[in-house]
Protein backbone atom coordinates (compact mmCIF):
# COMPACT_ATOMS: atom_id res chain seq x y z
CA UNK A 1 0.00 0.00 0.00
CA UNK A 2 2.83 2.38 0.86
CA UNK A 3 4.53 1.48 -2.39
CA UNK A 4 1.36 2.39 -4.34
CA UNK A 5 1.23 5.78 -2.61
CA UNK A 6 4.81 6.59 -3.53
CA UNK A 7 4.23 5.58 -7.17
CA UNK A 8 1.04 7.63 -7.21
CA UNK A 9 2.91 10.61 -5.68
CA UNK A 10 5.66 10.27 -8.27
CA UNK A 11 3.12 10.26 -11.11
CA UNK A 12 1.45 13.39 -9.68
CA UNK A 13 4.81 15.16 -9.37
CA UNK A 14 5.72 14.29 -12.98
CA UNK A 15 2.31 15.39 -14.20
CA UNK A 16 2.52 18.70 -12.29
CA UNK A 17 6.05 19.31 -13.59
CA UNK A 18 4.93 18.62 -17.16
CA UNK A 19 1.91 20.94 -16.88
CA UNK A 20 3.95 23.74 -15.33
CA UNK A 21 6.64 23.48 -18.00
CA UNK A 22 4.06 23.65 -20.79
CA UNK A 23 2.41 26.76 -19.41
CA UNK A 24 4.96 29.47 -20.09
CA UNK A 25 4.36 33.16 -19.65
CA UNK A 26 1.73 34.52 -21.98
CA UNK A 27 3.03 36.69 -24.78
CA UNK A 28 1.30 40.01 -25.23
CA UNK A 29 0.06 40.40 -28.77
CA UNK A 30 0.17 43.85 -30.28
CA UNK A 31 -3.18 45.16 -31.52
CA UNK A 32 -3.62 44.79 -35.27
CA UNK A 33 -2.65 47.79 -37.32
CA UNK A 34 -2.85 48.75 -40.96
CA UNK A 35 0.08 48.17 -43.28
CA UNK A 36 1.17 50.84 -45.73
CA UNK A 37 -0.21 48.74 -48.60
CA UNK A 38 -3.62 48.41 -46.91
CA UNK A 39 -3.77 52.15 -46.31
CA UNK A 40 -2.84 52.82 -49.92
CA UNK A 41 -5.58 50.49 -51.20
CA UNK A 42 -8.16 52.00 -48.87
CA UNK A 43 -7.16 55.53 -49.80
CA UNK A 44 -7.62 54.66 -53.47
CA UNK A 45 -11.36 54.04 -53.02
CA UNK A 46 -12.38 56.37 -50.20
CA UNK A 47 -12.83 59.46 -52.42
CA UNK A 48 -15.44 57.64 -54.53
CA UNK A 49 -17.37 56.61 -51.42
CA UNK A 50 -17.13 60.08 -49.90
CA UNK A 51 -18.18 61.76 -53.16
CA UNK A 52 -21.39 59.72 -53.26
CA UNK A 53 -22.04 60.46 -49.60
CA UNK A 54 -21.62 64.16 -50.34
CA UNK A 55 -24.07 63.90 -53.26
CA UNK A 56 -26.69 61.89 -51.33
CA UNK A 57 -28.98 64.92 -51.02
CA UNK A 58 -29.38 64.86 -54.81
CA UNK A 59 -31.05 61.47 -54.55
CA UNK A 60 -33.44 62.72 -51.89
CA UNK A 61 -34.37 65.68 -54.10
CA UNK A 62 -34.97 63.38 -57.07
CA UNK A 63 -37.21 61.14 -54.95
CA UNK A 64 -39.20 64.11 -53.64
CA UNK A 65 -39.65 65.40 -57.19
CA UNK A 66 -40.72 61.90 -58.23
CA UNK A 67 -38.12 61.94 -60.99
CA UNK A 68 -38.00 58.15 -61.05
CA UNK A 69 -35.82 57.82 -64.15
CA UNK A 70 -33.06 59.91 -62.61
CA UNK A 71 -33.52 58.13 -59.26
CA UNK A 72 -32.83 54.87 -61.06
CA UNK A 73 -29.87 56.39 -62.92
CA UNK A 74 -28.38 57.68 -59.66
CA UNK A 75 -28.82 54.30 -57.96
CA UNK A 76 -27.34 52.33 -60.85
CA UNK A 77 -24.59 54.86 -61.48
CA UNK A 78 -22.73 56.65 -58.69
CA UNK A 79 -24.15 54.72 -55.74
CA UNK A 80 -23.46 51.35 -57.34
CA UNK A 81 -19.88 52.46 -58.00
CA UNK A 82 -19.54 53.50 -54.37
CA UNK A 83 -20.89 50.13 -53.25
CA UNK A 84 -18.34 48.44 -55.48
CA UNK A 85 -15.61 50.57 -53.91
CA UNK A 86 -16.86 49.52 -50.48
CA UNK A 87 -16.51 45.90 -51.59
CA UNK A 88 -12.91 46.55 -52.67
CA UNK A 89 -12.05 48.30 -49.39
CA UNK A 90 -13.48 45.59 -47.11
CA UNK A 91 -10.63 43.02 -47.42
CA UNK A 92 -8.14 45.76 -46.51
CA UNK A 93 -9.86 46.66 -43.24
CA UNK A 94 -8.78 45.18 -39.93
CA UNK A 95 -9.97 41.56 -39.56
CA UNK A 96 -12.36 42.50 -36.74
CA UNK A 97 -14.06 45.12 -38.96
CA UNK A 98 -14.43 43.02 -42.10
CA UNK A 99 -17.62 41.10 -41.14
CA UNK A 100 -19.32 44.37 -40.15
CA UNK A 101 -18.24 46.01 -43.41
CA UNK A 102 -19.58 43.07 -45.44
CA UNK A 103 -22.92 43.26 -43.63
CA UNK A 104 -23.18 47.01 -44.17
CA UNK A 105 -22.45 46.54 -47.88
CA UNK A 106 -25.19 43.88 -48.12
CA UNK A 107 -27.62 46.14 -46.25
CA UNK A 108 -26.82 48.99 -48.64
CA UNK A 109 -27.55 46.76 -51.62
CA UNK A 110 -30.89 45.71 -50.09
CA UNK A 111 -31.86 49.35 -49.49
CA UNK A 112 -30.90 50.31 -53.04
CA UNK A 113 -33.03 47.48 -54.43
CA UNK A 114 -35.96 48.68 -52.33
CA UNK A 115 -35.49 52.27 -53.56
CA UNK A 116 -35.46 50.99 -57.14
CA UNK A 117 -38.62 48.93 -56.52
CA UNK A 118 -40.30 51.92 -54.87
CA UNK A 119 -39.34 54.05 -57.88
CA UNK A 120 -40.95 51.48 -60.17
CA UNK A 121 -44.12 51.67 -58.10
CA UNK A 122 -43.97 55.44 -57.68
CA UNK A 123 -43.96 55.04 -53.89
CA UNK A 124 -42.24 58.17 -52.57
CA UNK A 125 -42.53 57.28 -48.89
CA UNK A 126 -40.94 53.83 -49.30
CA UNK A 127 -38.18 55.31 -51.46
CA UNK A 128 -37.42 58.03 -48.89
CA UNK A 129 -37.27 55.64 -45.95
CA UNK A 130 -34.88 53.35 -47.82
CA UNK A 131 -32.87 56.36 -48.98
CA UNK A 132 -32.35 57.35 -45.34
CA UNK A 133 -31.31 53.79 -44.49
CA UNK A 134 -28.88 53.72 -47.44
CA UNK A 135 -27.25 56.97 -46.33
CA UNK A 136 -26.97 55.57 -42.80
CA UNK A 137 -25.28 52.48 -44.25
CA UNK A 138 -22.70 54.61 -46.06
CA UNK A 139 -22.09 56.60 -42.86
CA UNK A 140 -21.61 53.39 -40.84
CA UNK A 141 -19.13 52.11 -43.42
CA UNK A 142 -17.18 55.38 -43.34
CA UNK A 143 -16.85 55.04 -39.56
CA UNK A 144 -14.98 51.76 -40.09
CA UNK A 145 -12.40 53.43 -42.30
CA UNK A 146 -9.07 54.41 -40.76
CA UNK A 147 -8.06 58.03 -40.40
CA UNK A 148 -5.55 57.97 -43.24
CA UNK A 149 -3.72 61.24 -42.53
CA UNK A 150 -4.05 61.48 -38.77
CA UNK A 151 -3.57 58.77 -36.20
CA UNK A 152 -3.24 55.43 -37.96
CA UNK A 153 -0.29 53.31 -36.94
CA UNK A 154 1.55 51.71 -39.79
CA UNK A 155 3.45 48.51 -39.17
Amino acid sequence: MARQRSIFSLILVLLATFLISCGGPSVAVAPPTYTALQLERIQEYVPQIQAVRDRADELETLIQKKDWINVSNFIHGPITEARLSMTYVTPNLLPKDQPTARQITRDLLNHLVKIDQAAGLGNTQLALSNYQAAVADIDKFCQLLPEINNSVEVS
